[in-house]
């Protein structure tokens, strides 16, 4: 007869989403994780730590929870009652533990909510708690890491732990103002004056898989306006989808991923520099572009829209290091024909912010065939700003026909959102380097160009308007396409000559579509040659010669040359036996 007691029953719990029967052993193994269904359980603020934090590094600051009852406030219990049960069956003084740690061997401060205690509601000691890990990081200058578990303000403080909301935000703010990096993770649930205040208001926000996350709850939703919500509201995935998180990760895969993202943040550009370029590219130079040869122009635009053409997120891969994609505009959608994300490039961390075609049909439409809206450039600007606050060097790669035209990018406020591109980068902080992979067209390629440096690849092009619009308007024959090509003088020796690019990336033999890796490479080698020249100079030098450099274009190319300081500098990728320098402006 098998043994059905309390002793064998507590060593199953039965999941509370598919309600299938786990040994308790396997789902500790799994991090509180349902091995059928994925359902990811609430943790402790101690087990949160445990996963988080490397081995015995966590240390508690210390500070005691302060006594708070402005209210007097009775419900069913007077509320020091509730605090004494809240802290016996949790054994935490307050709603959150913070403390120092290192993750993955990086120095951070964690502030981890806990949701069993009075629903992990911000009172007034809990906000100053916060607020004081917020400051020891600053002291410190240290990361701060944000674990939110709350349904929101606590009732029985009142508007003192509203003011919660404000006071912790501060101390954020002036994390942000000092170049230290905070992240909040969203576990579920997190609602309230949580969400609306430190959960969202840091330079990073990572969703755990299935977490849930609003200013008002469901209930409150539904018995307040009577509005149906739809299928998975407020959920991690829904969050995503909707541009208010960066990332939406597994339980097992946070602590890697936290541990990556403070390895990219924390260097900044007093780091190492990059890394000189490997023994396998141990020259860069330009592709062939003797005297007055010039590529037949149609025939670039063509290679520049090849579907084979390696996209932003091929290269990601190839140029750079430990890239993580980074999601979202912050007001309600994430473009797909903008990715952007943090890397490294040799030992410099750096932002990655490039268009984003595809190679089938299918993928070009779910891509928009990488002509970005509104959102995609305000998530454009958003780590440009994050880059400013962090000391990153800025990477863009370009390869967009235009801004996406249509009546739902107007009424989001496609031109504001283009404009507020072009002053953010004009005025950024930091090295800007722009590649053109592919096609640079209009305003929509600008908004990503405003750059220290502008290199194009071998088969790029890049122009005020497409040849077919150019054909179309000027020649008034669509067919004229190759003739306003030419006249547009769109190819990359054109726009050298110009004083519009620096130079030219080689590509292999055939095109970049050819060999996606070595293309890969050559960029990577000129952008390592770029970066190292930009990394010296001073941030005050940086931003006049920028300013000077757009300043000239009234000029004439010659008078561009002339007062550019023409050099023959070496810019591109490594050369076939055809390849020779041509003249390369700074």
């Amino acid at each position: 007869m098998t043994a059905t007691g309390p002793a064998t029953r507590d060593l199953w719990l039965r999941c509370a989403v598919c309600r299938a029967l786990v040994y308790r052993r396997r789902m500790r193994r799994n991090l509180e994780v349902c091995p059928d269904c994925g359902h990811h359980r609430r943790l402790t603020a101690p087990a949160r730590i445990s996963q988080l934090a490397d081995p015995d590094s966590f240390v508690d600051l210390g500070e005691p929870a302060a006594e708070v009852d402005p209210l007097r406030f009775v419900d069913s219990l007077p509320y020091p009652q509730r605090l004494a049960r809240a802290r016996t069956a949790t054994g935490l003084a307050e709603a959150v533990v913070c403390g120092t740690a290192r993750i993955g061997g990086h120095r951070a401060v964690l502030a981890v909510m806990d949701f069993r205690f009075l629903g992990g509601s911000l009172g007034a000691a809990t906000g100053e708690l916060i607020t004081r890990a917020a400051e020891h990081a600053l002291a410190t200058a240290s990361p701060l890491v944000l674990v939110t578990a709350s349904g929101g303000a606590r009732m029985q403080e009142g508007a003192l732990a509203l003011m919660q909301l404000a006071t912790i935000s501060g101390a954020i703010a002036d994390l942000r103002a000092a170049g230290l990096l905070t992240v909040s993770v969203i576990t579920d649930p997190t609602y309230g004056g949580v969400a609306a205040s430190f959960a969202t208001n840091t330079d990073l926000v990572i969703a755990e898989a299935g977490a849930r996350m609003g200013f008002a709850g469901p209930r409150v939703i539904r018995e307040t306006i009577r509005q149906e919500l739809p299928a998975g509201f407020q959920t991690a995935e829904f969050l995503l989808r909707h541009g208010q998180v960066d990332l939406v990760v597994e339980r097992r895969d946070l602590r890697a991923r936290l541990r990556a993202l403070l390895a990219l943040a924390v260097a900044g550009r007093v780091g190492a520099g990059p890394a000189a370029p490997t023994a396998t590219h141990p020259t860069v130079v330009v592709p062939a572009a003797r005297q007055g040869e010039t590529p037949d122009a149609w025939q670039c635009v063509r290679a520049a829209r090849n579907l084979a053409r390696p996209t932003t997120s091929d290269y990601a891969h190839t140029v750079f290091d430990g890239f993580v994609e980074l999601h979202g505009d912050r007001l309600g959608a994430d473009c797909p024909a903008i990715v952007t994300g943090l890397a490294r490039l040799g030992d410099q961390p750096v932002v990655v912010i490039g268009h984003q075609k595809g190679h089938d049909a299918r993928e070009m439409l779910a891509r928009n065939f990488g002509m970005a809206g509104p959102a995609g450039y305000r998530k454009a600007v958003r780590m440009m700003r994050l880059a400013a606050r962090l000391g990153l060097p800025v990477v863009t790669l370009i390869d967009t026909p235009g801004a996406h035209p249509g009546v739902d990018a107007e009424e989001q406020g496609q031109a504001a959102a283009i404009a507020t591109c072009l002053r953010t980068m004009s005025r950024l902080p930091t090295p800007v380097i722009a590649v053109i992979t592919g096609e640079g067209g209009s305003g929509g390629a600008l908004a990503l160009a405003v750059a220290d440096r502008v290199l194009m690849l071998q088969n790029a092009v890049y122009s005020v308007i497409s040849p077919e619009g150019c054909a179309a308007i000027l020649f008034h024959d669509r067919a004229a396409a190759p003739r306003a090509a030419a006249a547009l003088r769109l190819t990359a020796p054109d726009l050298v000559r110009l004083g519009v690019a620096d130079g030219i990336v080689g590509e292999p033999p055939g095109g970049a579509h050819r060999d996606p890796t070595g293309a890969g490479e050559r960029i990577r080698a000129a952008l390592l040659a770029a970066l190292a020249d930009l990394l010296t100079l001073p941030t005050a030098e940086l931003l006049r010669r920028r300013a000077r450099r757009f300043r000239r274009y009234a000029a004439g190319p010659a008078e561009i040359g002339a007062g550019a300081g023409a050099t023959d500098v070496p810019v591109g990728g490594p050369a076939d036996d055809t390849d020779r320098p041509i003249q390369v402006r700074r």
